[in-house]
């Protein structure tokens, strides 16, 4: 009866790991027959777990949504990693689920064994979670329907919210959620481009039925987090630019965001940055203030941005005396202003600007 039952919860384990598996598979993990792991599935289905099968070669098992949640089966690292999972999860990034992540650590812990609420206990009321700026923020249902559609490879259909305003709507074939900091990113296969995008999940407004389903494809990186960090912060731009740093890609990994740039090591003491910019300005005060010393690779159009920032500044650390203060516009006099008193005669009035005619 004791080794059916740990069967049992192995076989639950199993289900719960994977979405679907063959018969043979099942067995040849819990060294039974086929024929014993159908007797488990039954004895599952008797105890409420809706394990859904498919005849034939081909079919399989699989574990359902039932009317009710049934228990999850975690090891003492799934554990503590879910619990971890909650915690951030209630500092907040997704929207709605911060009151549901506390409730569901707190049931965690509950039931957790003592030597596991100890370590959970310890990251809980050691860890000070230090937020930036709160940034847009998830529908909850939003990012499970993304990530179901991923899961499921089921086409996606959605209002999608450009940067600019304007609103049009997408058919995709999901492929993977991104999460960057406070920020989720959907990578697809937009299929009226026919071309991967990438789509912040804060402008996405689903609008079912999707479907149908699709085969597939090979993703658009092997990283696909360095693929979104290079589409969010260098391609979208306008001004792109790549530094060489004079320090480890480590180093510099730690003050740059994947959202203000793409890090890659190029020897033991420099790594390249990719980023980008609407203006060179910008680049140059973004490249200052990262506290490297730094190359420009390119453009060379950055190289004459960074000299005429070097200009104003060591104009504005020395003074020159007798370079003459700039002149303020004044508003042309009405009617019924006083009228500008005479220039002296020893000091000729400047030329009138070319801008509007001289009174």
């Amino acid at each position: 009866m004791v080794e059916t039952s740990a069967r049992l919860l192995r076989l639950l384990s199993l289900l719960q790991a994977h979405r679907e598996w063959t018969g043979a598979g099942l067995a040849d993990r819990l060294g039974v027959t086929p024929r014993t792991v159908r007797r488990d599935i039954d004895r599952l289905r008797e105890l409420g777990y809706p394990v859904h099968s498919a005849p034939g070669t081909a079919g399989g098992y699989q574990l359902g949504a039932g009317a009710e949640l049934p228990p999850l089966l975690l090891d003492d690292e799934e554990a503590v990693a879910v619990a971890v999972g909650l915690r951030t999860a209630a500092a907040g990034g997704v929207e709605g689920i911060e009151e549901t992540s506390v409730r569901a650590l707190a049931k965690l812990e509950q039931v957790l064994p003592h030597r596991l609420r100890r370590r959970v206990g310890a990251l809980n009321a050691f860890t000070v979670p230090m937020l930036g700026t709160p940034g847009p923020r998830v529908d909850a249902a939003t990012l499970t329907e993304l990530a179901n559609a991923c899961r499921d490879s089921q086409r996606l259909r959605f209002a999608y919210a450009s940067h600019d305003g304007t609103t049009g709507r997408r058919t995709v074939e999901p492929h993977r959620l991104v999460s960057a900091q406070r920020r989720w990113y959907l990578v697809a296969w937009d299929v009226d481009r026919a071309d991967w995008r990438t789509f912040r999940a804060d402008r996405i407004t689903p609008t079912p039925p999707h479907g149908p389903r699709f085969t597939p494809r090979p993703g658009p990186a092997a990283d696909l987090a360095a693929y979104v960090s290079r589409g969010v912060s260098t391609d979208v731009y306008a001004q792109r630019a790549t530094l060489v740093l004079h320090a480890t890609a480590e180093e510099a990994a730690q003050r740059i965001s994947p959202s203000a740039g793409v890090v890659e090591p190029l020897d033991d003491h420099r790594c390249l940055l990719h980023t980008g910019a609407h203006r060179l300005d910008v680049l140059v005060v973004h490249a200052v203030l990262l506290g490297f010393d730094f190359e420009v690779r390119e453009p060379p159009e950055l190289t004459d941005a960074i000299r005429e920032v070097r200009d104003r500044l060591t104009r504005a650390l020395h003074p020159d005396p007798a370079r003459p203060a700039e002149t303020v516009p004044v508003p042309a006099p009405t009617a019924s202003a006083t009228p500008p008193l005479p220039a002296p005669p020893a000091s000729p009035a400047p030329p009138a600007s070319p801008e509007r005619p001289a009174g």
